[in-house]
């Protein structure tokens, strides 16, 4: 029997916001990200990117600012790195109502809603995309948004991820344990719209959250979201076998992303899991061009609207390190922070100085960059696959919607040649069509502990 070749998983990775990733990039003139604030740029994407049959869109999202460059959001303001920012959440009817099978993943900090308010606008909208939800959980990194938020601080690096893990029992609770499948009968002969006998109230007294009432949602298609999470730091890791079903890494070579693909599944097995219960992203940037030459045309024309600054701004706030006070070729001193460790970590392990930041970080921030023809595209992404051992990639915008439109036109026909990316959707949740299994979380995950009746 010939083995199915695998298939690669794809989001557009973006942001509701002018400059995401790839910074200056605003200011060409065929991009329309500025476009942000219109209902019509999204909804035109998102059925872009159905046509080229994206698993889905993952919108990133922070609730501070950077401000740690030059000690101020002067330069943050100047090239809108992620400022302004709009969000995420309120994207997601709009673009549902005119798709049928694009998922959607949402990034929102825990710290910025209470678990009881959040559960019901994630079943809300599990309800109203009719299962095609997914929720990136982030602690939080930005002391900005720590201060904006009322806070006394941004907490300990790994103490946020303990307040994570308390969160999640208040959600796991209310998604997966207040209400039966069965409660809802919708019986107006008998006037019984819901059996009370199957519906319950949660009471949780945690370390950081205390809830106690009703689910105010009846169960949605996936009950809870697919859960997705970034972090790959030691605790970030603990936290992912437990609760992830998608990882975003960051690697800038196959070596350093199968060595963390490796230990990401070795932690899910020592956690109860099975290796392929987590399905394992990178981000990257991908230019592409009917030939090479065309390729390697388009990067140059990019280059000259780039920012390399606007790009070192921002991984300056990913570090928690000012940049502008070093010389270009000064050694840097990367020591530890309270920021993202996996991003600080990749820039000590690289020496870099910061005339190398800013040729990293020009086009691509730190995510790998592929620029050629369709044949050279899918030869490095199969690779990163087979080699890297990844599931998929997060597929960064350069200029919107550009972009996206040449790799669907370019290089999908290329990858469904090979048969490593799919000539149609499954049927079912976003979990469904991600994992086969079903629309709900697979019983040896955490999360069906909370159930009040394990089926």
């Amino acid at each position: 029997m010939i083995a199915k070749k695998k298939q690669i998983l794809l989001n557009a990775f973006n942001m509701n916001c002018v400059g995401h990733i790839n910074h200056g990039l605003w200011a060409h003139p065929r991009d329309r990200s500025s476009e942000y604030k219109n209902l019509d740029y999204w909804t035109s994407l998102a059925k872009t990117l159905e046509r080229g049959l994206f698993d889905g869109i993952f919108l990133a999202d922070i609730v501070g600012v950077y401000d740690i460059y030059q000690n101020s959001v002067d330069l943050t303001l100047r090239e809108s790195i992620q400022l302004p920012v709009n969000d995420p959440l309120l994207l997601i009817s709009g673009m549902a109502a005119v798709t049928q099978n694009l998922g959607f993943g949402i990034t929102v900090n825990l710290n910025s809603e209470a678990p009881y308010i959040f559960a019901r606008r994630m079943s809300t909208l599990d309800h109203l995309t009719g299962g095609r939800v997914g929720w990136n959980i982030v602690t939080g990194y930005l002391d900005s948004a720590s201060r904006a938020l009322g806070l006394n601080g941004q907490d300990e690096h790994d103490q946020r991820y303990d307040r994570a893990d308390d969160y999640l029992d208040v959600l796991y609770k209310l998604w997966e344990g207040s209400w039966d499948d069965d409660a809802v009968l919708n019986d107006r002969e008998k006037r019984i719209f819901a059996d009370p006998s199957k519906v319950r109230a949660i009471s949780h007294d945690g370390p950081f959250y205390k809830s106690q009432g009703y689910h105010l949602s009846e169960p949605s298609v996936q009950r809870t979201p697919v859960l997705y999470q970034a972090g790959t730091s030691g605790r970030g890791r603990q936290f992912a076998a437990k609760h992830a079903e998608c990882v975003f890494i960051t690697a800038t070579d196959r070596n350093a992303a199968r060595a963390t693909a490796r230990t990401l599944r070795e932690a899910v097995v020592a956690a109860g899991r099975r290796p392929d219960d987590i399905k394992i992203f990178i981000g990257i940037t991908i230019i592409a061009g009917r030939t090479q030459n065309e390729a390697e045309e388009k990067l140059a024309e990019y280059m000259d609207y780039a920012s390399p600054e606007a790009g070192l701004a921002h991984f300056a706030a990913g570090t928690g390190i000012d940049f502008s006070r070093y010389e270009l070729d000064e050694p840097i001193t990367y020591g530890t922070s309270n920021s993202i460790q996996s991003v600080t970590q990749l820039a000590k392990q690289k020496g870099w100085t910061k005339r190398q930041l800013l040729k990293e970080v020009a086009i691509g921030g730190r995510y790998p960059i592929i620029v050629g023809d369709a044949a050279k595209i899918a030869d490095e992404m199969a690779a990163w696959i087979e080699e890297g051992e990844i599931d998929g990639f997060n597929l960064t915008r350069t200029v919107s919607p550009e972009s996206y439109e040449d790799f669907i036109d370019i290089v999908v026909p290329e990858l469904q040649s090979r048969g490593i990316y799919k000539t149609a959707y499954e049927e079912g949740s976003l979990r469904n069509r991600i994992f086969g299994e079903g629309n709900r979380l697979p019983q040896r995950h955490v999360g069906t502990s909370f159930r009040a009746n394990r089926t």
